[in-house]
């Protein structure tokens, strides 16, 4: 719907167009309140500052998550919008959490913590 109604204003082929860009959007609102953030995730800073770095800190790991979508893609010769971002998110938070299941190398016997 469209409260323009000169087809000189708005061609009709541009509409349709920008209504395609405008369902990208969405979907991208939709994998990072859904998926990436989760239902129940409350942002936790108290400052607008806060609130601000939390939102972009999100939208740069949306951003990180498109982009290794669109290099597997290229690498795999298929076209990017066939790339699940669900799955590729669930990929990312495997690979993150073994990570983080590293803890720095102990010291060993003989190392009394000094460094080379």
């Amino acid at each position: 719907m469209t409260t323009i109604l000169d087809p000189e204003v708005a061609p009709a082929v541009e509409l349709a167009a920008l209504y395609a860009q405008r369902w990208e959007l969405e979907t991208a609102l939709d994998e990072l309140k859904t998926h990436q953030r989760g239902p129940n995730l409350v942002l936790r800073s108290k400052t607008p500052e806060g609130v601000e770095q939390e939102v972009w800190g999100m939208l740069l790991v949306h951003y990180a998550i498109r982009q290794l979508m669109h290099q597997a893609a290229l690498d795999g010769e298929v076209d990017p919008d066939r790339v699940s971002f669900v799955r590729s998110l669930r990929v990312v938070r495997r690979q993150v959490m073994r990570q983080a299941g590293f803890s720095p190398p102990a010291a060993g016997p003989g190392h009394h913590g000094h460094h080379g």
